[in-house]
């Protein structure tokens, strides 16, 4: 009696182990079957398709500058796009083997993860994150080598350093709450302003307004990522902004965020004559807002990610437009 008792207690908590991490719930029950291998399908999700908008906004902006102030360089801009496609993708997937290596997603409450589920190997996440990186690095030397400005390459191995230790490393920055200003910096201002710059060797002032646009909209949808996570994180020691800060700053900085972006709209709205049509992606930002300020439960906080996305997305590409036409 006392041994089928025991037997007993111990189910709950194998049934709440398969459901926060699938991966160790298999590795508990010694039927390593019952973790599904990741699919085509899985791997497509991992490389979180959504947050490209980050990679294709600031090329875009800054394309559109260089285009009004001497004209643009269609084959620099394409490479400029494919060094911010491979490292945003690459990033995604690095992000994913060094949270999964570390345990920081054995109870994560959004998508699954392909390595913290167990639904593919770290060293094959690991491996497709360096790939990424490395297409991300071809596409940079080509532009040196097109452009003769060998300088760049110094740029360019900062931007993969930075990639890399978001969460891989002994101490990552986004586990230290510095996620969002890298973001800021890298996904803003230097993608706009340096794909302006491959393209006809100058920064106007335009692309430092335009970057820092991009910037607080990439900021912003790495905020409320973190505000989803935010008890979680806590739980394991990854000190995201929305850790140190709190739940209700975080999400109210994250409306200044958005507030800031639509701000930086106002000189161009005063240059370009149809700057001022990008304010109706305010019918996608307003919204948002007001659902990351009165969210109540994870997928809540999901959706406002990707609406982030494609506002970030409508706001960038509309004002690209409005410049360049």
């Amino acid at each position: 009696m006392a041994t089928t008792k025991k037997a007993r207690a111990k189910k709950p908590a194998s049934k709440q182990t398969q459901r926060t991490n699938p991966a160790r719930a298999s590795a508990a029950s010694g039927n390593p079957a019952k973790v599904r291998p990741a699919t085509a399908r899985d791997w497509i999700a991992g490389a979180r398709l959504r947050t490209l908008s980050l990679a294709i906004v600031p090329v875009a902006l800054g394309t559109a500058i260089a285009f009004v102030t001497e004209g643009y360089n269609l084959a620099l801009a394409l490479l400029c796009l494919g060094v911010a496609v491979f490292l945003q993708i690459g990033v995604n997937f690095a992000n994913d083997y060094s949270d999964g290596v570390r345990g920081t997603d054995a109870h994560r409450v959004g998508p699954s993860r392909l390595t913290g589920s167990g639904a593919a190997r770290p060293r094959t996440v690991l491996t497709v994150a360096l790939v990424f990186f490395a297409l991300g690095a071809a596409a940079g030397l080509a532009i040196v080598v097109l452009t003769g400005l060998w300088w760049l390459l110094a740029v360019g191995a900062v931007a993969i350093v930075a990639a890399w230790f978001y969460t891989g490393g002994r101490l990552p920055y986004g586990y230290l709450g510095l996620g969002e200003l890298v973001a800021f910096l890298f996904f803003g201002i230097v993608a706009t302003a340096g794909t302006a710059y491959v393209q006809i060797e100058q920064v106007p002032f335009d692309a430092w307004l335009a970057g820092s646009l991009a910037g607080l909209f990439a900021a912003a949808i790495m905020l409320v990522n973190n505000i989803r996570d935010r008890e979680q994180d806590a739980r394991v020691g990854k000190k995201t902004l929305a850790v140190r800060i709190g739940d209700l700053p975080a999400r109210i900085l994250f409306v200044v965020l958005l507030a800031g972006a639509y701000g930086l709209l106002v000189p161009f709205a005063l240059l370009y004559e149809w700057a001022p049509m990008v304010y109706f992606s305010l019918l996608i930002s307003a919204p948002v807002a007001l659902i990351v300020l009165l969210a109540k439960t994870p997928g809540e906080l999901v959706l406002a990610l990707k609406l982030t996305s494609l506002a970030a997305l409508v706001t960038g590409l509309g004002l690209a437009a409005a410049i360049a036409f």
